[in-house]
């Protein structure tokens, strides 16, 4: 890789990223089900009908999987913790076996020198409250506040930060207005509502999380470069609008206190009642920001369709296996723009940067050149960012191993750890030995 530990600051963490519910194994240690089980069993949802009840079974490999993170030299891993694994109901009793993992877990991070970077909510939302609205109910954030208050008081001593929700777009946006991930919805009135709730739950995380003295506390979203597929006026209003939706709604809310006027063109008859009163709730204030990016949109208008009408357009630079164009340069301009406009001096994490790629195994080693120049590449954005008055922290490449991928099942291989699904057998790809090299000391 064409990067190394030296050219970053003493305090600058590498490390990599996964989920519960696409590595754990949901079916191990009296985990409930979660709306992800039931998206999986409808036709046409996931590919092949999977679901992550087996995934990487790292509820029984996590010491050889955090062996890897250690042998790696990495500093920090990102891990996530299940909602429906610690409370199964989604309320009331929690359940010991998943406390116990979790507190075996963050001790195993701390005996390798590794800090936890834990993520509350990675989208394993528990059945019992997804009957009741899950998302769009005006309760929901009471619920994980409870949850939040029962995970914390088991591992918050030990944590090294705390990310409250992960991609809060994909929980509402894409799961309620496009459909394509739990619980599968398209409704503009579901995802408005949604859009709202996820960011209520998060200002009421960070209340309990305060209350129990908690510190280094954040959030992580998801951005992309967005811009015009041309110079037409229609495209540029076009993406404009999608740059509202995705990159400024989230942002926009926590460090300013309101919703961007082009996305709440469309929202705003949708929203839940006296939204208006819960703003200085998601707006108080963060320790860190965690920035996840992976590819850049175009768009461009289509005037036939229902607000916000518009489409993306395929670009011209090569895509990864997930058809994603590899863009490193709007990495450096993501981070750029939330230092300049949003946060200041706030230190950001890359929580998230990675592809997919058709990996195999072959003469027991897998050869992923394509990953390699993806992540010199991308860190080296991260170091422009740098140098142009962002406060980098830290970079963490999704994902440690192969995993399940949500809607794509096990399809795509984003890990630097090859996973054989069938023996769960790890493979390090060259990936892994070269990220292992560029963090030597």
């Amino acid at each position: 890789m064409d990067f190394k530990r030296s050219d970053f600051p003493e305090d600058f963490l590498f490390g990599a990223a996964t989920a519960a519910y696409q590595i754990e194994g949901s079916a191990h240690g009296g985990a409930g089900p979660c709306h992800w089980d039931s998206f999986a069993q409808v036709p046409d949802n996931v590919i092949g009908a999977e679901d992550g009840s087996r995934a990487c079974d790292h509820y029984l490999h996590w010491q050889s999987d955090l062996d890897l993170l250690r042998d790696a030299g990495m500093d920090a891993y990102r891990f996530s913790t299940s909602w429906a694994r610690v409370l199964p109901e989604g309320r009331g009793k929690a359940n010991p076996e998943g406390l116990d993992f979790y507190d075996r877990l963050v001790d195993g991070m701390l005996e390798r020198g590794l800090k936890p970077f834990q993520t509350l909510y990675h989208w394993e939302m528990p059945s019992a409250l997804a009957d009741l609205g899950g998302w769009t109910n005006p309760d929901v954030h009471k619920w994980f506040a409870d949850f939040v208050q029962v995970i914390n008081r088991r591992i918050g001593d030990r944590v090294h930060a705390t990310a409250t929700i992960n991609e809060p777009w994909c929980v509402a946006f894409l799961s309620h207005f496009l459909g394509h991930h739990a619980p599968g919805l398209r409704d503009i009135r579901a995802t408005a509502r949604a859009m709202h709730h996820v960011l209520k739950a998060h200002g009421a995380a960070m209340e309990v999380l305060r209350a129990e003295g908690q510190e280094n506390c954040g959030i992580v979203l998801n951005f992309e470069a967005t811009g015009p597929v041309d110079d037409a006026p229609e495209n540029i209003a076009a993406a404009t609008r999608q740059d509202a939706i995705f990159n400024r709604w989230f942002i926009e809310a926590i460090t300013n206190g309101r919703y961007p006027d082009e996305a709440m063109e469309g929202f705003a008859p949708h929203m839940p009642p006296g939204w208006q009163d819960d703003m200085a709730l998601i707006a108080q204030p963060i320790d860190w920001l965690g920035v996840n990016y992976y590819t850049r949109g175009l768009l461009r208008a289509a005037p036939d369709m229902a607000w916000p009408a518009m489409k993306p357009v395929e670009g011209p630079l090569p895509k990864t296996q997930m058809g994603w164009e590899i863009y490193p340069q709007g990495l450096r301009d993501t981070l750029v723009r939330l230092a300049r406009d949003y946060v200041g001096d706030l230190p950001i994490y890359v929580t998230e940067n990675g592809m997919a790629w058709d990996d195999h195994v072959e003469n027991g080693a897998v050869h992923d050149p394509a990953r390699i120049s993806f992540v010199s590449d991308h860190v080296r954005a991260i170091g422009e960012a740098t140098r142009e008055g962002a406060n980098m922290k830290g970079f963490f490449y999704w994902s440690l191993l192969d995993n399940y991928e949500w809607a794509f099942g096990y399809e795509k291989r984003f890990g630097m750890v090859h996973v054989d699904y069938v023996t769960m057998t790890r493979t390090p790809k060259a990936s892994y030995r070269e990220y292992a090299r560029a963090l030597r000391r």
